[in-house]
C-alpha cells in the first residue's frame, strides 16, 4: 500500500514554489517555470519540472488555471501561510516547541543589524498589554 504524499515541501518544491511566487500571481507555464529557473542557474529538465510542478498540485501548493494545453499553474497558498507553516514544523520538530530556544540559536547565529533591531523593539512593544504601556506624561 502507498503512503500518502508528504505534505512537507522537499527542498527542490520550495525552489519552484519561490519561482511561483515571484511572479506575483500571474499564472505560468512549466516551460516558463524551467526557464526563470534556469535564469538563476538552475538548470532543470522539462520532464522534472513538470513533476514537480503535479506534485505541487497534488498537495494543493499550485492550481491548474486553465484546461486546455499549455496548461497554467499559480500558487494557491501564499509565501506567508507556507513560510509560517515551516517555521511552526520547524518549532515543534526541532526546538520542541520552544520559542526562547529558536530565538536564541536564530540570534546566536549573526548579529542583528540596526534596522533588524528596531523591527525587532517594534513586534516586541505591540504584544505589551495595555497597562504595559507607560502613560503619558510619565517616565517609565
Amino acid at each position: 500500500m502507498a503512503r500518502p504524499p508528504a505534505k512537507e515541501l522537499t527542498e527542490r518544491e520550495l525552489q519552484l514554489m519561490h519561482t511561483f511566487w515571484s511572479r506575483g500571481g500571474t499564472p505560468a507555464t512549466v516551460a516558463e517555470i524551467r526557464d526563470a529557473l534556469a535564469a538563476t542557474g538552475l538548470e532543470l529538465a522539462y520532464t522534472t519540472v513538470a513533476t514537480v510542478v503535479r506534485i505541487l498540485a497534488d498537495k494543493g501548493f499550485l492550481r491548474q488555471t486553465n484546461a486546455d494545453r499549455p496548461f497554467l499553474y499559480v500558487a494557491d497558498r501564499s509565501y506567508e501561510d507556507v513560510s509560517r507553516s515551516l517555521l511552526g514544523e520547524v518549532l515543534d520538530r526541532v526546538f520542541r516547541g520552544s520559542r526562547e530556544i529558536l530565538l536564541v540559536r536564530l540570534l546566536e547565529q549573526e548579529r542583528l543589524g540596526e534596522r533588524e533591531r528596531e523591527r525587532l523593539r517594534a513586534i516586541l512593544d505591540e504584544g505589551k498589554a495595555p497597562e504595559d504601556q507607560p502613560k503619558k506624561g510619565r517616565k517609565p
